[in-house]
């Protein structure tokens, strides 16, 4: 009960910023749309009070303080604009129409879940590798690293452009880019855990004459599953950040990434907002399925989380 009246204060508290946070940014938008209503605005002069200060402006024109967060296209929604934009979009629009983001989230779930699983594949097979093989450990690990230092932003037109001279298209674009920023979190994660017997659990696996093969299936692989997990939270999210940026280089006409261009092509500030907000409630979900997997697993195998 401590932990949801604490989770509430923050949640109140982010909400409460929020709310204020909409007053210096709209009220300048306001005051220009009163203008052109014929009201009266202090100053006078629309270069007047792109010059003047936010809090001045509200001291002068108090009575534009509410309409800040009634704005039709302001430059921060108030929350109540989001929300009732994300219920409009999800519960009142069908499943199949183009405005509805239950439509969006799904197409880039698609390509998210299938670039998280090229990653988590790679990482996994790459992680057994460099675990096994000094060579790899040596050679592959530093340029693994390294590939994580190029921008995605500037990595994922290269990325399309190529795989369209080829004839690739659609959803392994999008999947590719996903499973590059999926598989390094798990790599790292998966190398920790397999790394994680200490020494007298692996002379006591050679005491019994235990081949490679048993101290990895038996020892090796079970000690990683924890590092195993939490690396994959981190990589489904990165996936799903992979599958947006996918999206925005192509002018793609469905998926949240889409949505986030047709917003920003017509101003719709409210509806990237609530496009970013099912992004996260996206990742939130995923994340959490994770979290069931991870213990029912360990759970069932006697490992207490």
């Amino acid at each position: 009960m401590k932990t949801f009246f604490a989770v509430l204060t923050v949640v109140a508290g982010i909400i409460g910023v929020w709310y204020l946070a909409c007053v210096p940014m709209n009220i300048k938008g306001v005051l220009d749309a009163a203008e052109r209503e014929g009201e009266q605005v202090t100053p006078a002069t629309a270069k007047e009070r792109r010059d003047a200060s936010a809090l001045g402006l509200v001291a002068n024109n108090r009575f534009a303080m509410t309409r800040v967060w009634s704005v039709d296209r302001p430059r921060l929604p108030a929350p109540h604009q989001v929300a009732v934009e994300l219920w409009q979009t999800t519960v009142e629009k069908k499943v199949t129409s183009k405005r509805s983001l239950i439509y969006h989230g799904k197409v880039t779930l698609t390509a998210t879940l299938l670039g998280f699983g090229i990653g988590t594949l790679a990482g996994i097979l790459l992680a057994v590798g460099i675990v096994h093989s000094k060579v790899m450990d040596m050679s592959v690990m530093p340029w693994a690293i390294v590939s994580q230092t190029i921008p995605i932003i500037a990595l994922a037109p290269m990325i399309i452009v190529v795989l369209y001279s080829i004839g690739v298209q659609g959803l392994l674009p999008k999947a590719i880019i996903a499973a590059y920023l999926s598989f390094f979190p798990v790599v790292v994660g998966m190398v920790k855990g397999l790394r994680s017997p200490d020494h007298m659990q692996l002379d006591l696996l050679k005491t019994y004459n235990a081949s490679t093969n048993h101290g990895f299936w038996k020892l090796r692989l079970p000690s990683s599953l924890p590092y195993l997990f939490a690396s994959l939270k981190i990589g489904i999210a990165a996936s799903l950040v992979g599958a947006i940026v996918g999206e925005l280089p192509t002018g793609a006409v469905a998926g949240l990434g889409a949505r986030l261009l047709a917003g920003s092509y017509y101003g719709q500030t409210v509806q990237i907002w609530s496009a970013l907000f099912a992004a996260a409630i996206l990742a939130a979900a995923l994340v959490a399925l994770l979290g069931l997997m991870e213990r029912a697993l360990l759970a069932r195998m006697g490992v207490r989380s």
